[in-house]
């Protein structure tokens, strides 16, 4: 990827199994608050996070994401994961996309923020990248654990906050949804939901 000096970038990583609205508008609440050139969406290739219960297929998610962003000028899709053998860990994908003079944040949910210090090596992911993290309208930031602070030495200096409107969405729940044949409007954009029904994903047989 090659990029000029000075560019402001997101890095939005996940299963996306499916990726789903809450997905794009986490992004773009990154992009608008904190005024990045662009967003780039990461799946998994390997999620490790999420060996206990079956994953779809990786071309059949990049496929979904590919769908998700389709108009959307300022974000990307890369198979940097996808294409790496191993588990997929966001300090090396990060250390595969930044280059000298850019800015990067990693952007992620204050639930998912609280787990860091559980990651593969999250200490190089904030040497890397300030964090992008988003709270419901009105929350107050929790205070930032002892362990975090451990594992992520000088977090609290790298760490910008982001405010989301409330977005009652999930993967499982859609999921759900699609085996049982439900709809899955304002949950799903309909050109995600089409890569769904083309390739058969989430049904009961």
């Amino acid at each position: 990827m090659s990029e000029a000096a000075g560019l402001r970038i997101g890095l939005l990583g996940g299963t996306f199994d499916p990726p789903h609205l809450a997905h794009v508008a986490l992004a773009d609440a990154a992009r608008t608050q904190l005024a990045l050139d662009r967003v780039v969406f990461v799946p998994a290739g390997d999620p490790w996070r999420k060996r206990d219960r079956a994953v779809s297929p990786a071309q059949a998610r990049l496929a979904m994401l590919q769908a998700a962003v389709v108009g959307l000028a300022w974000a990307e899709v890369s198979t940097v994961d996808i294409d790496r053998a191993g588990p997929s860990y966001t300090a090396d994908t990060l250390a595969d996309l930044v280059r000298p003079g850019e800015r990067w944040w990693f952007i992620i949910g204050a639930d998912a923020m609280a787990d860091m210090a559980h990651w593969h090596e999250p200490a190089r992911i904030i040497e890397q990248a300030r964090l992008a993290v988003a709270y419901r309208p009105g929350a107050e930031p929790a205070a930032v654990s002892q362990e975090l602070r451990s594992a992520m030495p000088g977090i609290e200096e790298r760490l910008d906050r982001l405010e989301m409107p409330p977005m009652d969405v999930s993967s499982t729940e859609i999921r759900a949804r699609v085996r049982d044949g439900l709809p899955t409007d304002g949950l799903l954009s309909p050109a995600v939901r089409a890569v769904v029904d083309q390739l058969g994903l989430y049904s009961a047989g």
